[in-house]
C-alpha cells in the first residue's frame, strides 16, 4: 500500500496509520508527495509505485487524492484507490474547480502565485486541525509544507476511478475540503464509501477509522 499526503503536510501525517497497518501485518509505504503541481507529482508517484514489487493500492489524503487519480492512471500496478477526505477529479477537472464548486469558508493562506502556498499558522488548527490537542496543531502549523499554487489549478489528465474500485472516507467535519464536496467526489467516482467524524487532519485524529477502511479495501482486492 502506497499513502500519499496532500498539501499543508508531510508523510508524518500518516504515521499513526502506518503503525496500524503494520501492526496488521500490511506491507505499507508514506510516499514523498513533491507539492510541486499536478501533473510532476502524480509522475512521481506513479514512478514510485512501479517500483514497488507486485499489486499496489493507492490512498491519498486531500490534495494527495489529486495526485493518486492521476497516478493510478500511469502506475500499471495500481489496484485501487482509497481517498482519505481527498480529491478524486474527473478528466479536466482542478482542485479549484471543486473548491469553487462547494466552497468551504475562504482558506487563509501565506504566500502568492510565485510562491508555495501555506496556511496562516494562526488559522491553521481551525481551518485543517480543529479536532487535535492544540499543542499538536501548533506542531503541525509551524512544520507545514507549502504547496505549489500549479497543485491547485493544474487539470487531471485522467481519472483512475473510472477504471480501479476506489474506496473514499469521508471527514465529516473537515473544514478544508466541505463534506459535501467529499459526497459528491465519492458518489461519482462509484466508490465504497464510509464516514467518520473528524477534522481534515482525519489521519491523525481518526486514525483507526482510515485504517479500518484500508484494511476492507485490501481484503477486497486480495
Amino acid at each position: 500500500m502506497l499513502l500519499v499526503h496532500g498539501g499543508f503536510a508531510d508523510a508524518a501525517l500518516w504515521s499513526a496509520v502506518v503503525a496500524q497497518l503494520w501492526e496488521a501485518g500490511v506491507a505499507v509505504r508514506a510516499a514523498d508527495n513533491p507539492l510541486h503541481g499536478l501533473d510532476v507529482d502524480a509522475a512521481h508517484v506513479a514512478a514510485t509505485a512501479r517500483g514497488i514489487a507486485g499489486p499496489v493500492l493507492l490512498a491519498g489524503h486531500g490534495y494527495g487524492g489529486a495526485v493518486i487519480t492521476g497516478a493510478g492512471t500511469q502506475a500499471g500496478n495500481a489496484v485501487g484507490l482509497v481517498y482519505v477526505a481527498g480529491y478524486a477529479l474527473d478528466a479536466g477537472e482542478s482542485v479549484d474547480d471543486v473548491n469553487r464548486r462547494f466552497p468551504p469558508a475562504p482558506l487563509p493562506t501565506v504566500g502568492g502565485p510565485d510562491t508555495h502556498v501555506r496556511i496562516d499558522p494562526d488559522a491553521f488548527a481551525a481551518v485543517f486541525a480543529a479536532d487535535l490537542p492544540a499543542s499538536v496543531a501548533a506542531s503541525m502549523a509551524a512544520s507545514q509544507r507549502g504547496i505549489a499554487p500549479e497543485c491547485l489549478t493544474g487539470r487531471a489528465a485522467g481519472a483512475a476511478w473510472r477504471t480501479l474500485p476506489s474506496w473514499y472516507l469521508i471527514a465529516a467535519d473537515d473544514r478544508l475540503v466541505h463534506p459535501q464536496a467529499q459526497r459528491f467526489m465519492a458518489q461519482r467516482a462509484g466508490a465504497r464509501t464510509s464516514e467518520t467524524a473528524g477534522s481534515h487532519a482525519v489521519a491523525v485524529s481518526q486514525p483507526t477509522a482510515v485504517v479500518d477502511l484500508m484494511l476492507t479495501a485490501a481484503n477486497v482486492l486480495a
